[in-house]
């Protein structure tokens, strides 16, 4: 018995797994849904507070990654369904460096130029994630403590002057195709912080970063002397889509950007407003086991600084989101357009299967 019952466990175990199919949670509305295609998991919550604010009773849309029997995902997986979209789906990605340099190769044409296409126009979503404004409410959230104690648009400025023209260098060999005379490698660990001092707004650490990056603007222009003057026209031709000395962290490489630059600011800045604040209930009167529940609450409000700032929609002031924006409504527009066209009668339900 115990024998059959064994075997029986076996032919299950090699089985195939059956799934249920997900059903949509806009399954059975009467509206029109707009699928919408996006890079990666990640992405899909940054989309989805996007067209939150264009959602209405008639119009839906749903984000998600490819639907592909291989899982595969990315932006070159988005370019290449560009030609089996209906008229009810988009794609939305980051610009990486296309919005840069526009109609300079194929893939960047496509970028730029293809209806239904939308990307960021800053390098990626985690650049509008940083966005320099947001980031004490960012603080504020994680710690529950509104003293500002640094001031992080002064630094940001500060540190997009200082690593401008290593930015240069980077974005021209990128285009260049000629990454190996300065790799993303190297151009990260140039403009990364090592730390942060807090006084006078992190002054003593952008001298710091200063100085490495006179040592690898010296080496590069060493290297490549035929290079320096052809870099220096590079910078006046993007500033033609809003790249300026005090701004390339938009532009920048997001993933370098958040978590080599943005996370050590915020976690050093957060360290020290947790410290004020336990010093502040520590100083008070409580004693005994009221200051020990005192501290357990306040310990049991700190929230992750950084699953804090993936959850940013503090970004929609920045002007290159503004430039996203218009484009999506103007999409809109287009779709409203059609329905008052008559393609559909304004009082019939939307039939997702008819494109």
């Amino acid at each position: 018995m115990k024998k059959r019952r064994k075997e029986r466990q076996a032919i299950r175990l090699q089985e195939p797994v059956k799934t249920v199919p997900m059903v949509s949670r806009y399954a059975n509305g009467a509206y029109r849904l707009i699928r919408v295609f996006v890079e990666g998991y990640d992405d899909v919550a940054f989309w989805r507070s996007i067209f939150d604010d264009y959602e209405t009773e008639r119009l839906k849309f749903e984000i998600s990654v490819p639907l592909r029997d291989d899982l595969a995902k990315g932006k070159k997986v988005l370019l290449a369904m560009i030609d089996e979209r209906d008229r009810d789906t988009i794609l939305c990605m980051d610009s990486d460096f296309d919005y840069l340099f526009k109609n300079f190769n194929d893939q960047s044409r496509l970028v730029n130029n293809t209806p239904r296409l939308f990307h960021t126009y800053a390098y990626a979503t985690e650049n509008f994630l940083c966005h320099p404004p947001s980031l004490h409410k960012v603080c504020v959230k994680a710690t529950k403590n509104d003293t500002l104690i640094f001031n992080f648009e002064k630094f940001m400025t500060a540190y997009s002057r200082t690593i401008y023209p290593l930015f240069l260098w980077y974005a021209y060999s990128a285009r260049r195709k000629s990454e190996k005379a300065f790799s993303l490698l190297d151009f990260r660990s140039s403009v990364r912080l090592n730390y942060l001092d807090l006084r006078d707004d992190g002054a003593e650490t952008l001298h710091w970063l200063g100085r490495q990056v006179e040592k690898r603007l010296r080496t590069l222009e060493a290297n490549h002397p035929t290079w320096i003057g052809e870099v220096a026209a590079f910078g006046r031709h993007i500033r033609q889509f809003g790249v300026e000395t005090d701004n390339v962290y938009f532009f920048m490489q997001g993933h370098t950007l958040l978590d080599n630059v943005v996370l050590i600011l915020l976690h050093t800045v957060c360290e020290r407003l947790r410290d004020m604040t336990v010093e502040r209930i520590t100083s008070g009167t409580k004693q005994g086991v009221s200051l020990k529940n005192e501290l357990s609450n306040y310990n049991n409000s700190l929230r992750n600084v950084r699953e804090v700032l993936l959850d940013n929609e503090q970004y929609k002031e920045c002007f290159l989101y503004k430039k996203l924006k218009k484009d999506i409504e103007l999409y809109i527009q287009q779709l409203i357009a059609e329905d008052e066209a008559g393609r559909r009668p304004a009082d019939a339900p939307y039939d997702r299967a008819i494109r």
